[in-house]
């Protein structure tokens, strides 16, 4: 979050932000843990998979004395995977988009007429990404590069790489590095993840659970953005192309990385709503279908486990409902009457009737922003004006809320890290 406009800083000052961008990173400070945890394993000796000096263990036999030797050195070949991993992908970032301002001439007009040199823009931009800030030395973001979708897209890879899909290409690096240099300490690192203790570096099923669950997110929010805005005010003067990839790159933005393409101002409520979801979950949420401990006695085949486990979590269906009821039925409405119409009080009448309470904001005429005579206040609640599908959307609210305790144990397949 910005409180000062980008333009203003100088050449110098947009370094020492670099600096700050890179070290500040999540990638990079569980790099500078690793000491840490390794300190701190040498100080758990007394359990079965503590790291401990060596020297301190004059009876220990032969292989024990290997293995923690082994687990030591994998530490510390961790650490220069993880520092390499960044270097290469800020290098390959800076390079590309290096690139593509000195091909395109129109996108380096841009910055021309800015006053910014495309080296320290492209650097500016790479480790941005990569650290998830969401900065750029512009002050309208991203915006200013709607057109240009090829930029965007080789922005992409450098935001998921430094976020959401860090621990699935961190472990496809990890085995490319064993198999090339034949190393032990890398095939322990991927054989051995829980006793690393590296929050990062998870299992191989867990990595293809994020990355399956990281590209149903952006799915589910592309699909979305371009049903709500194809033809809307911040597609304006794009093609389709452009359209889609600016679509995509807003939506990958959602989970943490926060550059913009587009005037979020300017976004349907429905999608907005969407947007606070992603923002709220944790970079590491993933789904694990059919895997839970303590399974009801009743879900004795995998199918039904399968099943089961899918049922989602109470605070999921409110969210739900108003993303349904913002995006379908009372659209209309939302847009011509904001002041009765927006997303709190779609909400809170939800939550409401989700929770079998009954309280109401209300409506008022005097909230209209175009007077009408017709219009006439009245006693029943605000969910009295929406539309016949809307209220039969929440009849199946207070329904499914009355049953609320049948979905008490919903959600279990939901890993949140």
């Amino acid at each position: 979050m910005a409180t000062v406009e980008m333009e203003d800083f100088s050449e110098s000052q947009l370094w020492v932000l670099i600096i700050l961008m890179l070290c500040g990173g999540e990638v990079f400070t569980s790099v500078a843990g690793l000491p840490f945890t390794k300190a701190r394993l040498e100080r758990e000796g007394s359990t079965a998979d503590a790291i401990i000096d060596i020297g301190t263990l004059p009876t220990a036999n032969m292989d024990e004395r290997n293995r923690l030797r082994l687990k030591f050195d994998a530490i510390r070949y961790l650490g220069y995977a993880v520092l390499g991993y960044i270097f290469v992908i800020n290098l390959s970032g800076f390079l590309s988009i290096f690139l593509y301002l000195c091909v395109v001439a129109d996108a380096r007009d841009v910055l021309r007429k800015k006053g910014l040199g495309i080296g320290l823009f492209s650097i500016f931009l790479s480790v941005s990404s990569f650290a998830n800030c969401g900065f750029t030395p512009a002050n309208e973001n991203m915006m200013i590069f709607k057109k240009y979708s090829t930029l965007l897209l080789l922005i992409v890879p450098q935001i998921l790489s430094g976020n959401t899909l860090f621990p699935a290409c961190l472990r496809l690096v990890i085995r490319c590095l064993g198999k090339m240099s034949g190393r032990e300490e890398f095939e322990y690192i991927l054989g051995h993840s829980e006793a690393i203790r590296y929050k990062h570096l998870l299992p191989p099923a867990r990595c293809v659970y994020l990355a399956l669950t990281v590209v149903a997110f952006i799915l589910v929010q592309f699909l979305l953005l371009c049903y709500q805005e194809w033809n809307s005010e911040v597609f304006r003067g794009t093609s389709s192309y452009q359209r889609a990839a600016a679509a995509l790159f807003q939506a990958v933005n959602s989970r943490h990385a926060g550059e913009s393409v587009l005037d979020v101002s300017k976004l349907s409520p429905a999608f907005l709503v969407v947007c606070v979801v992603m923002m709220y979950l944790p970079p590491y949420t993933y789904l694990v279908p059919g895997e839970r401990d303590g399974w009801p006695a009743s879900m004795e085949t995998k199918e039904r486990r399968f099943l089961w486990s899918l049922n989602l979590s109470l605070l999921c269906y409110p969210v739900i409902f108003i993303i349904i009821i913002a995006l379908i039925t009372e659209r209309k409405s939302l847009l011509a009457d904001p002041l009765n119409f927006n997303i709190f009080s779609v909400g809170f009448e939800v939550v409401s009737a989700y929770g079998n309470v009954g309280f109401s904001l209300g409506y008022s005429c005097s909230r209209l922003l175009k007077p009408d005579s017709y219009c006439k206040d009245a006693s029943y609640g605000f969910v009295g004006r929406w539309s016949n599908k809307g209220k039969l959307i929440v009849i199946a609210v207070m329904l499914l809320g009355r049953l609320k305790k049948f979905q008490m144990k919903g959600g279990k397949a939901w890993k949140f890290s």
